[in-house]
This record gives structure tokens, C-alpha cells and sequence, in this order.
């Protein structure tokens, strides 16, 4: 099969197109032939420079979260069948997780595309457990792309902030792949969002997401212009999944007492300035949360499905050949929405 093998960290160039082995499932396992893989800035290019806190053993093949066909089965499986249209979760199971609970595993296992090999190749072989069978009326891109961020952004509104009906959320970023799935998430719970972002086509984006109102954070005061539209009151819930350190401390401004904040990413750099009496004065939670729950998965497809919620702005799909070109464009900062690779297209 053809694959994007990397031998080195390094560079966009480090990443080549090789001519390797099929690989065979084994027990609990199922082999994929994958029409689609997402392109993300942790997942992909953290872990091609290095920098990701866990290290693949070399060779490697990049890709969380490869979507496609069922191509064989390993030896025990019965939820699959040949043939079967499927998109699959990067984070598995460590043996002492209890199921339901996927986001709370002590010592989850591997993560697929990082310190297991992943779907920037023809095929993939992945824990039948993983794969989750698709909705007909999503393709293979929009799979990925719902797969990558709305299941995360259900379990960090849902099961870690606790948002209720008829509560306001600050969505940071908010025409991001995970943001705009924050605020989906959030509309489709009951409730008020605003959604911040750098630029007024970014608000836009967010508007058309779903947010009711919108705030550009580089033109207006964050917090000052959430207390106008909250009435002084502050917002319940802020998801901050970009780590700007120019931006967090507006984010957590715009908090009321008793809020909470949660956050799954650092892109922006990750090292944030923190006033520790505004915590404990106004009484404020600051959670962390990356993952997500096999329920929030269900969720998350069922909601597809049913046209509850829609994927994040995929800007284009590339042949598995460019590869390299895609992490360029994404550290250049080139193309505004979600990058894919068709393994199809080598």
C-alpha cells in the first residue's frame, strides 16, 4: 500500500510518500480502507516536529482519524462486516477503563496516528471497538471531521462544564473545527452563545454556526462587550480552546461567579497568565478535557444524522501526496477550515 512514512521529526518535508506492507488485523482488530483523514495541528504536526508529549516509534504513518471502508476483519470480530462504512476514534482503551467512561481512563492507551500507526496511508488497521459505523447520509470528509471535534466539544459542555438550558456560553476561536462544533453543541442544549473570534469573517462564520451574538477579540474588549450583552452579569461557561495568552484573561473575565471554563487546546502557545484571586473570589472552575466519551461519539453521529448539528468548514481535500503541502498551508496559516487527505487520490 502507499503511505506518508515518517522516519525523523522535522520539517513538512520529513513526510514521503513510500510503497509499504498492507498491514494484516489481528484479534480485535479490523483492516480499513480510508477515503478520508483529517490534518490537525496537535495531532499531525506537534507529533511531526517532536513536540507532542508522546513520541511515535519509528517508522511512523501519521492520522487520527481515519474514515472508510471495512476491508477485513481480525480474528473474534462480529460488530463489523466487509464492506461497512466506518470513522474511527483516535484515543483507545487501557485495560483498566470502564467502558461509558472513556475520558476518565487513568492510563488511556494509544492514540492512533501518534504512538500507533494511523490513516495517512491506503489502509489502516485499528481495535474494532474504535470504528464506528456511519450515518448514510455523511461522506467520508464530513465523518472526519465530526468525528475529530464534535464528540469532544458534547463531553466538555455536557459532562464537564454541566451547561444548562437557558445559560450563556463565550465560545473562543469560534470559527475553528472544535469551536464551531462548541457552539452547535451548545444551541442544541438551550443555550445563549456568543461567539469570539479574530476577525469579522471569523464572526460571520461563528453567526452562521448557530452563535447569537458575536465579538471580535481583536477590535473590541472581550470582556467589556459580554457584560453588555449579558447585562453585567458574565457568562456561565467559556470553552477557550486556543491558549492566546492575550486573549485568556478576557476570557475568564467574562465569567460570572460561579462560572466555569473549559479548555482542550494550546495552539496559540499555551502559557497563560492566571489571577488567582479572581478563582477563588468569584468562586470559578478551570477544567481540562481533550477527550470524549464512546456515548458522545453515538451522540455526535446520531445528531449528524438526524441534521441536529453539521461538520466544521473542510477548505479543501488533498491526494495522500500532499501531505507535506497540507501541514505547510496549516502552519502558514494559508487556508481557513479543515484540510483532508484522500488516501484514495495517492
Amino acid at each position: 500500500m502507499k503511505a506518508i512514512v515518517l522516519r525523523e521529526f522535522g520539517a513538512p518535508d520529513v513526510l514521503k510518500l513510500e510503497e509499504i506492507p498492507t498491514p494484516a488485523p489481528g484479534p480485535g482488530e479490523i483492516l480499513v480502507k480510508v477515503h478520508a483523514v483529517s490534518v490537525n495541528v496537535t495531532l499531525d504536526i506537534a507529533v511531526r516536529k517532536g513536540i507532542y508529549a508522546r513520541k511515535p516509534p519509528f517508522p511512523h504513518v501519521l492520522g487520527c482519524d481515519p474514515t472508510g471502508e471495512v476491508a477485513a476483519l481480525g480474528a473474534g470480530v462480529s460488530r463489523h462486516k466487509v464492506g461497512e462504512r466506518v470513522s474511527v476514534h483516535a484515543v483507545t482503551r487501557s485495560p483498566r477503563c470502564t467502558p461509558g467512561h472513556e475520558a476518565d481512563d487513568p492510563n488511556f492507551g494509544a492514540i492512533i496516528g501518534v504512538n500507533r500507526w494511523g490513516g495517512y496511508a491506503e489502509y489502516a488497521v485499528v481495535p474494532a471497538e474504535n470504528a464506528f459505523a456511519l450515518p448514510p447520509a455523511l461522506s467520508f470528509p464530513e465523518a472526519s471531521v465530526i468525528m475529530r471535534h464534535m464528540p469532544t466539544a458534547r463531553h466538555q459542555l455536557h459532562c464537564r462544564a454541566g451547561l444548562k438550558a437557558g445559560e450563556w456560553v463565550l465560545v473562543m476561536g469560534a470559527a475553528g473545527g472544535l469551536a464551531s462544533c462548541c457552539i452547535q453543541v451548545a444551541k442544541r442544549m438551550g443555550a445563549t452563545v456568543i461567539g469570539a473570534a479574530g476577525s469579522d469573517e471569523h464572526v460571520a462564520t461563528a453567526i452562521a454556526f448557530g452563535a447569537d451574538h458575536g465579538i471580535n477579540y481583536r477590535t473590541q474588549d472581550l470582556a467589556a462587550e459580554v457584560m453588555k450583552l449579558t447585562g453585567g452579569e458574565g457568562v456561565h461557561v467559556v470553552t477557550e480552546n486556543v491558549g492566546d495568552p492575550d486573549l485568556w484573561t478576557g476570557a475568564v473575565n467574562s465569567l460570572r461567579p460561579l462560572g466555569r471554563l473549559v479548555t482542550a487546546g494550546a495552539h496559540a502557545g499555551g502559557k497563560v497568565a492566571l489571577d488567582l484571586r479572581a478563582l477563588y473570589l468569584k468562586r470559578l472552575r478551570l477544567i481540562g478535557d481533550p477527550l470524549c466519551d464512546f456515548p458522545d461519539i453515538e451522540w455526535a453521529l446520531q445528531e449528524a444524522h438526524n441534521g441536529g448539528v453539521r461538520p466544521p468548514i473542510i477548505a479543501r481535500i488533498l491526494p495522500l501526496s500532499g501531505a507535506a503541502e497540507a501541514h505547510r498551508l496549516i502552519e502558514a496559516r494559508a487556508v481557513s477550515g479543515k484540510l483532508l487527505l484522500d488516501p484514495t487520490r495517492a
